[in-house]
């Protein structure tokens, strides 16, 4: 579906982290709805390295991209050659898709270069190529504050990648007071899931990984007692909410969510009314940081971006399944689950 019938004909779009999970979807979204852009896709994609914690340090992957008919660029956002050759391109969009968004990673220094050095770096090619920016934030700079979740209250993070989103929305509210006609839009992803999400691997969404356990094991675990709440919101509702900040009515952070909190034995019930019954376990969390509930505050994103989210969790969850079952046939649970 088509969130905005405004054209971008000629319009030069650069989409960073093209190849991972929301990045892939919002490329297939351009090319499908507005074919005389110009989408190109940045991202570093699948190698062999990875963190101490055992996880990928790049989730891009090509598949996600097999029905992309633009240009991908394989390049890095920390090497300054890679984006001269982005600043020789002249966009006119922006969408920053591309960090180190797993949570469990520890080494400080890799995540905030990542993620809030090559962001600056992004911010001032924007500034002499008066180009739009529309990035990546995240519900995780809140923490466990109490919820609802509103932008300006309750921004204490428990992990160093909410600390760097914390820290590049800082940086947003600094260029737009200095460079107040420069257009930027941060939106802080609450717990995404959808389509192209399982090369994300052991970082992929609760509802993939409880619906693949399900088809595998007839079991799946939660960490006591499934009442932890958190605001899931569906792909296309987050590809909406992208798109829509293109036309934005003021620059700034805006929650994307669903506007509700819902509990992981909501996700399983879910499941079950479409699976059938399966097994249970709840396990302790070994997790010191997890945030037990996040609800993202809306009413800015509806006012100011003209967002309004479509899906519930009952209804992203059958439209997802599909997907799950066909992960699940084609053996790549693996990806998500691991042996």
């Amino acid at each position: 579906m088509q969130y905005i019938d405004d054209s971008l004909k000629g319009k030069r779009i650069l989409i960073t982290g093209g190849a991972g999970f929301i990045g892939s979807n919002l490329a297939l979204y351009f090319q499908k709805h507005h074919k005389d852009a110009e989408v190109v896709v940045l991202d570093s994609f699948r190698s062999e390295t990875k963190f101490s914690n055992g996880n990928l340090k790049s989730l891009g992957h090509f598949k996600n991209l097999l029905d992309f008919k633009g240009e991908v660029i394989v390049g890095d956002i920390t090497d300054k050659e890679d984006l001269a050759r982005l600043e020789k391109r002249k966009f006119d969009y922006i969408f920053h898709q591309a960090a180190i968004s797993d949570t469990t990673v520890m080494n400080q220094e890799a995540i905030l270069r990542a993620n809030v050095n090559a962001y600056k770096d992004l911010l001032d090619l924007c500034v002499r190529s008066n180009a739009s920016m529309i990035y990546a934030s995240s519900a995780g700079v809140y923490g466990n504050s109490p919820a609802p979740n509103s932008i300006g209250s309750g921004e204490i993070p428990e992990n160093v990648y909410g600390f760097s989103k914390l820290m590049m929305d800082n940086l947003t509210m600094k260029y737009l007071k200095n460079f107040p006609l420069l257009n930027i839009v941060g939106l802080r992803y609450f717990n995404v899931y959808g389509e192209n999400e399982v090369y994300k691997g052991k970082t992929a969404s609760m509802i993939l990984q409880l619906g693949l356990q399900a088809l595998k094991s007839k079991k799946v675990r939660l960490f006591k007692m499934g009442e932890q709440k958190r605001d899931f919101v569906y792909i296309q509702d987050v590809i909406a909410a992208n798109v829509k900040a293109i036309h934005a009515k003021k620059s700034g952070i805006y929650n994307v969510g669903s506007g509700k909190a819902r509990s992981y034995n909501d996700i399983i019930q879910c499941l079950k009314t479409n699976l059938g019954d399966f097994e249970v376990e709840y396990i302790e969390n070994p997790y010191k940081f997890f945030q037990t509930h996040t609800e993202a505050n809306i009413v800015l994103t509806k006012k100011f971006l003209d967002y309004e989210p479509r899906f519930s969790l009952e209804v992203g969850i059958k439209n997802y399944l599909s997907q799950i079952k066909a992960i699940h046939n084609a053996n790549l649970w693996e990806e998500v689950l691991g042996n």
